[in-house]
This record gives C-alpha cells, sequence and structure tokens, in this order.
C-alpha cells in the first residue's frame, strides 16, 4: 500500500509577519482547504452577502500554470486560492516524508546548504510555520505531525512550531499525544478567530471557545489576533468575543492588526487602527511580510 499523500498550496522560506514572533525566520508549509471562507473580508457591507464582489471566483486562470503567479485580491480572503475548488489543479501533493525534504529544501541556500532549522553561521534557530487554509483540518493535523517525527529522525529541530488557525477545529487523540510532554521545541497557537462584522462568517460557525479551550490546556503559547477596521461594530464584537473566550480562562495576549491584504488597503487605516488599539490596551500587528514583500504569494 502507497504511504498517503496531502495536498498543499505552497512551501516557502521567510519571516513571521504577524504577532508574537514577528521577523522571526520561519519555514512554512500552507495546507489546502477549509472550514471557512471569509469572503466578508475587505468588502463595503461584510454583514450582507448580495453586496459581495468576490475577485477569485471571475479571475481568468486560463494562463495561470502555478500558484505563485496569481495575484493578491483585495476582497475576500488573501488566501482564497489554498481552499477554492477552483484552483485545485494548481495545488502539489506528497507523504510527510517528501513534505519534509521539501521544506528542507526551501531553507536552502549558500551559508545554509542543508536547509537545517539551526543556521550554520548565526546558530540561530527557525520556527516552523503550518498555515492554510486551515492547518488543524483532522488530514492537516495528521500531515504535520508525521512532518515533524521525520525532522526529529534527522535531529533538524525548529525552534518552535505555529500553527495559524481559526480556532474551529478540535485536536485530534493522536495531536494531543504527539505534543502533550513535548519539551524540546514549543507549541505555538496563532488564533485568528474571524468576526461576523469583518469576515461575514456567522458566530456560531467561526467562534467556538471550547475549542481554543482545547488549545489553551494543550499549550498557553499563543496569541488571539483579530483582524479589524476602524468601524465601531468590529471593536465591539471583537470585545464581546474576547469576553466570552476569558469566561473559558483563555488568557492568551491579544494582537490587533489592521484589515487589507495589500499594502496599500492598509496604509489608509493603519495608524488609525494602531491607535485605537492601544487606547484599549491591547498589543499591535502590522503585517510585516506586506510591508516588505506587498504579501506576494510564496512570502
Amino acid at each position: 500500500m502507497s504511504e498517503k499523500e496531502y495536498l498543499y498550496s505552497e512551501i516557502f522560506d521567510s519571516i513571521q509577519g504577524e504577532g508574537t514572533y514577528t521577523g522571526v525566520h520561519s519555514l512554512w508549509l500552507r495546507f489546502f482547504l477549509c472550514n471557512l471562507q471569509c469572503n466578508g473580508f475587505g468588502q463595503l457591507d461584510p454583514k450582507d452577502p448580495s453586496t459581495y464582489d468576490l475577485p477569485f471566483k471571475s479571475f481568468d486562470i486560463s494562463n495561470i500554470s502555478k500558484v505563485e503567479d496569481l495575484p493578491v485580491w483585495d476582497k475576500g480572503c488573501d488566501s482564497s486560492y489554498s481552499w477554492a475548488k477552483k484552483y485545485k489543479h494548481l495545488m502539489s501533493q506528497g507523504t510527510p516524508a517528501v513534505l519534509a525534504k521539501r521544506i528542507m529544501d526551501a531553507g536552502k541556500n549558500d551559508t545554509n546548504p542543508n536547509g537545517f532549522f539551526k543556521h550554520p553561521i548565526s546558530g540561530q534557530k527557525s520556527d516552523m510555520c503550518f498555515t492554510g487554509g486551515e492547518p488543524l483540518l483532522l488530514p492537516s493535523q495528521e500531515a504535520s505531525i508525521a512532518i515533524l517525527r521525520y525532522f526529529e529522525d534527522v535531529s533538524n529541530i525548529p525552534r518552535s512550531v505555529t500553527y495559524e488557525t481559526n480556532g474551529t477545529i478540535n485536536l485530534t487523540f493522536d495531536f494531543v499525544k504527539f505534543w502533550k510532554f513535548k519539551t524540546d521545541y514549543e507549541l505555538f497557537f496563532s488564533i485568528s478567530p474571524k468576526l461576523f462584522s469583518v469576515t461575514g462568517e456567522k458566530r456560531g460557525d467561526a467562534i467556538i471557545p471550547e475549542v481554543i479551550s482545547q488549545y489553551y490546556k494543550l499549550s498557553n503559547r499563543g496569541h488571539l489576533k483579530f483582524v479589524l477596521g476602524t468601524h465601531n461594530n468590529h471593536w465591539e464584537e471583537m470585545e464581546e468575543v474576547l469576553q466570552i473566550l476569558r469566561k473559558y480562562g483563555i488568557n492568551y495576549p491579544v494582537y490587533i492588526m489592521p484589515v487589507g491584504a495589500r499594502e496599500e488597503d492598509q496604509k489608509d487605516i493603519a495608524g488609525e487602527v494602531a491607535e485605537m488599539a492601544l487606547n484599549r490596551g491591547y498589543n499591535v500587528s502590522a503585517r510585516m511580510h506586506v510591508y516588505l514583500f506587498g504579501n506576494a504569494i510564496g512570502t
């Protein structure tokens, strides 16, 4: 029987652009598929789907042969290519061992010819980041554990492993078992709850405190990351959701990011959103990769 293969949209070498570990060198695997769509991002009225403009649906892909040739859209989810069936033919796949080797290949350069997480010059360790799509869908949980076991087998251990998740997927028994007594590297949850007023995702589908509580009990290393604009209803909903999460004992620190997938979209409101966050006592996160690389796919 052949070994199971897993779909993914990207493997790349970059920095962490958001939140706690902003600027930290990281290797990335972006899994394919997500349980949410977040089509309300960037829309005039995120709460009214009848008004949505969704460029990813109308984009002509007849001359597109690889994911990196796609643009970054200003409306809807900025990684819609990583879950929309229209783009499935652009995805790649591989067994966990193959994916692990491709991740190491992405980290190779003239000064790090083996693609090790511990750089031979600086001596610093890089992070591993699983993103999506949704990296905690059950097949992705399975794949990520197998990939990390491969890294362990070849003595190439990251400093920390981040899962960039929407916080709605239950953890499997095998996932919890793998991480429960892990001490040689960190498990970090970057949780971005999707607000109805910003994304159009209904509260019951997008905010599941019982699930996020599972994450917190497994690892208190993480953060909550809310994407907000300057509208009062964004902030009111965020603080309502935050109160609910706090009642479940979820005490991750909070980072606020301005809505907008592209640099030009963020410039208009980033300063005002940051000031609103600081006035309320929250941390601020820009998208550093957007300012450095224009949020080009593969960065």
